[in-house]
């Protein structure tokens, strides 16, 4: 029963919270109704069972919570009627149809260009894919704090300017586009490498974000990004059960059984990225996709085609020329040229605020020191690492590498 109502809640609760929030324009009154919704059925449904329908289950409880609240508060009402007359004004006259999945009406409103870029992902993040704020804080590398009030700066500012919560215009979505591709792709980091808890993985966000980018890229199958998106999710998630053991370590893709690969994800990724490359200049996710692509076609590490992908990387961080962007064409620089290479950039980036938070970063020097023979340094570095490490495998694999070394050390 437990793993059942688990899965239920896991699939309802983004669709429940976008309904509500269209319906009452009020998102600190879905978020709200939502949750006593779930935990009234928490409740109810050990004793009665998981309704035949148990998202209009949800929904109509979330619903009946809301209107209660309301009629207790007229005041607020006045103010949300004021609001949805002002939502029906703004909202043009559907063209083609409405966006297919209430979710993806939501992410499109959180990535209003009236919300600060920084506000939208973290906003729907935290709404949407039903992060904690912990969670959002590392997705973007600052800390909880911070993200604590970027989402309530955000949520203040949907209500201050009256921001409608409606499908956008065809005339819109070029512009709210990066910001919705941004957030996607964020949920799937976060179910690609978990920032916390005992698993490495979480495969039902990643999954989520998967489904979301497949609708996306049906909506609209001219945007070559959003072909690169999908295609990176997919070739990155081809991967997945090659990435841990049986007992959920972590395996590095140097060492992961490549036999277990999905080969059909993997075909269908690198068939995008063929449409996010041609027609035009190419976008910072159709290279990371092409990036991608040549470690998924390589038959082991010593085959992979580093050039090349050293190559895409200096293309990379001329369009993003961000830390992590750095930290990973530093790797790639050391596969191409050798460890002592690649541990050179990455001494350059150790005074980037954005990165000593982020544990990759000192396991990256400590494995390049490692190989280097730099033997007490690099225990210093995976020491680093193993402090910041978000997940038990994360911890588990750092705990084995700083016990290698001290069996090498003389």
């Amino acid at each position: 029963m437990h793993a059942e109502v688990e899965a239920v809640f896991r699939e309802e609760r983004g669709r429940l919270l976008a309904a509500l929030a269209r319906r009452f324009g009020d998102l600190d009154l879905a978020e709200e109704v939502t949750s006593e919704a779930i935990e009234t059925a928490l409740t109810r449904w050990p004793v009665d069972g998981v309704p035949p329908n148990p998202g209009a289950w949800l929904m109509t409880t979330a619903r009946r919570k809301a209107v209660d609240r309301l009629r207790r508060d007229q005041v607020y009402a006045a103010k949300l009627a004021i609001l949805q007359v002002d939502a029906d004004r703004a909202a043009p006259p559907p063209v083609g149809g409405e966006l297919p999945d209430e979710r993806l009406q939501l992410f499109f409103t959180c990535a209003h260009p009236a919300l600060a870029a920084e506000d939208r992902g973290a906003l729907t993040l935290r709404c949407l894919a039903g992060l904690t704020t912990p969670a959002v804080a590392r997705a973007f590398l600052i800390p909880t704090a911070t993200m604590a009030k970027r989402i309530v700066r955000a949520k203040k500012k949907i209500k201050d300017a009256r921001i409608p919560f409606r499908v956008p215009g065809p005339d819109e979505l070029p512009e709210r586009l990066p910001g919705v591709l941004q957030v996607i792709y964020s949920v799937f980091t976060e179910g690609y490498a978990a920032s916390s808890g005992p698993f490495l993985q979480r495969l039902d966000l990643a999954e989520e974000a998967i489904r979301l980018a497949r609708i996306l890229r049906r909506l609209l199958p001219s945007e070559r990004e959003v072909a690169g998106l999908l295609a990176l999710m997919l070739l990155i998630h081809a991967r997945r059960d090659a990435r841990t053991g049986p007992g959920g370590d972590l395996i590095l893709l140097d060492d992961q059984d490549r036999t277990l690969w999905d080969r059909d994800m993997i075909a269908e990724g690198s068939e995008l990225v063929v449409a996010a490359l041609t027609g035009g200049p190419a976008g910072p996710y159709g290279v990371q996709a092409a990036i991608a692509a040549l470690h998924d076609e390589a038959t082991d590490v010593a085959s992979t085609d580093w050039p090349q992908i050293v190559a895409l990387y200096d293309v990379l961080i001329a369009m993003d020329p961000s830390p992590v962007v750095a930290l990973n064409r530093a790797a790639a620089i050391a596969m191409r040229d050798g460890p002592d290479k690649g541990l050179a950039l990455l001494d350059e980036l150790a005074d980037e605020p954005r990165l000593r938070e982020y544990h990759p970063y000192p396991m990256a020097r400590a494995d390049l020191l490692h190989r280097l023979g730099r033997l007490p340094e690099a225990t210093a570095a995976y020491e680093e690492a193993l402090a910041l490490a978000g997940t038990e495998p994360e911890r588990v694999h750092l705990r084995r590498r700083l016990a290698a070394i001290t069996e090498e050390t003389p």
